[in-house]
């Protein structure tokens, strides 16, 4: 057994053929990241639930509110994931663990403080702490600090909780989301595995984290994003933004009704209308690079078999 291994980490992460850190873990790039800080929940959701990935968003508290009093965006959690996963102390197996930190160099006492001294621009600590509150409070004032000062952009997701809240409230510019509150020290808890996968809430909802997943936390929860699908979710967060700025100004202008616009699959002739949109709206300029030949085609099958009201 050994934590935060190269070779297990790509293993367990084929699919992603793009950059890595040293220890194997993807490593998407800055600019997809930005991308998704413009992009709504709904909007990032929708590609990777239809590709099958239906266990990705749990709903969490969060230090600050997404959203300012006016509407304006507060704070969104956007970064790549460091997972870890915790286990009530059991001596024998706690030992053993020790002995593997010591001999990965990693330093301190306690077992969240190896996951933090390891941390880098833009990470998110993605921690399944069996939703221990009572002495499972895995960051405080001093930790998130810490992670301030190693991501710059700043921020956790800990099925757990955390402590001194006041003064973690007061960093400028991080974001955390948890469980609970408690004043107690974190205690008795010994590390199952750094950067594999963790699960983080129950069998009846919960989502599924693996190191690398881009991190997005907004008012709603979080939403772990497999990184080689970042691609495709930004490209049909787009089409999907667009489609609704058109479509509430077609609404709006009563051309059609809300079921024809709420529909899946756009006709041909609705697909005319949001093109013109795009090339000529003002709202349109950002969206012209946008390949809509996919949305045509599916117009056209579904008139051939006549389900214009699909």
């Amino acid at each position: 057994m050994e934590f935060d291994r190269r070779e297990d980490i790509i293993a367990i992460t084929p699919m992603w053929e793009g950059e890595r850190y040293p220890n194997g873990r993807p490593k998407v790039s800055d600019k997809l990241l930005d991308a998704l800080y413009d992009m709504t929940l709904e909007e990032v959701w929708k590609a990777i639930f239809l590709l099958g990935y239906e266990s990705q968003f749990i709903k969490m508290d969060s230090l600050h509110p997404e959203f300012n009093s006016d509407g304006t965006v507060n704070r969104k959690l956007i970064g790549r994931a460091v997972t870890a996963a915790y286990v009530p102390i059991r001596p024998d197996y706690d030992l053993a663990t020790r002995k593997i930190a010591e001999k990965k160099g990693y330093k301190g006492m306690l077992p969240n403080q190896w996951i933090i001294d390891n941390l880098v621009d833009r990470d998110v600590i993605v921690i399944d702490l069996f939703d221990k509150i009572f002495q499972g409070t895995f960051i405080g004032g001093n930790l998130a600090t810490a992670i301030k000062t190693k991501t710059n952009t700043g921020g956790a997701v800990i099925w757990g909780a955390i402590r001194d809240l006041e003064q973690v409230y007061s960093i400028p510019d991080i974001q955390v989301y948890y469980r609970g509150v408690d004043p107690t020290g974190l205690r008795k808890i010994s590390m199952l595995s750094y950067n594999m996968p963790v699960v983080l809430g129950s069998d009846r909802y919960a989502a599924v984290c693996l190191p690398g997943d881009v991190v997005y936390g907004c008012s709603g929860g979080v939403l772990f994003i497999p990184p080689h699908l970042l691609e495709e979710v930004i490209k049909t967060g787009r089409k999907s933004k667009v489609k609704d700025i058109c479509g509430f100004k077609l609404l709006s202008e009563n051309k059609f009704t809300a079921a024809e616009i709420d529909r899946l699959v756009w006709t041909k002739k609705m697909l005319d209308l949001l093109v013109d949109f795009i090339k000529n709206d003002p709202q349109g300029k950002e969206f012209q690079d946008l390949d809509w030949s996919e949305e045509y085609e599916l117009a056209k099958q579904g008139e051939a078999y006549g389900q214009s009201a699909l």
